[in-house]
């Protein structure tokens, strides 16, 4: 029985690093492309599209790395494994 659970562990961990990645991937191209669609219509604005598509791009990654970090507890220091 513990080989499975360390088998759905290490499939839960997997999951969510990649299931948290492939989401902020097509939230960051669509961002990006939003952003340049909008400095092409409007050069002049740039600066403050740059500024907020950086902020923004920051927020979006943080949702990878609460999906690593939850793959990490799930391998590391997940109690129902016991050792």
């Amino acid at each position: 029985m513990n080989e499975v659970n360390i088998a759905l562990v290490c499939l839960a961990a997997a999951l969510s690093v990649g299931i948290a990645a492939l989401g902020c991937g097509i939230g960051m191209g669509s961002g990006i492309g939003g952003a340049c669609s909008g400095i092409a219509r409007n050069p002049e604005a740039s600066g403050k599209i740059t500024v907020t598509m950086i902020i923004g791009l920051a927020l979006i990654e943080s949702l990878t790395i609460y999906g690593l970090v939850i793959s990490l507890i799930l391998l590391f220091a997940n109690p129902l494994l016991g050792k």
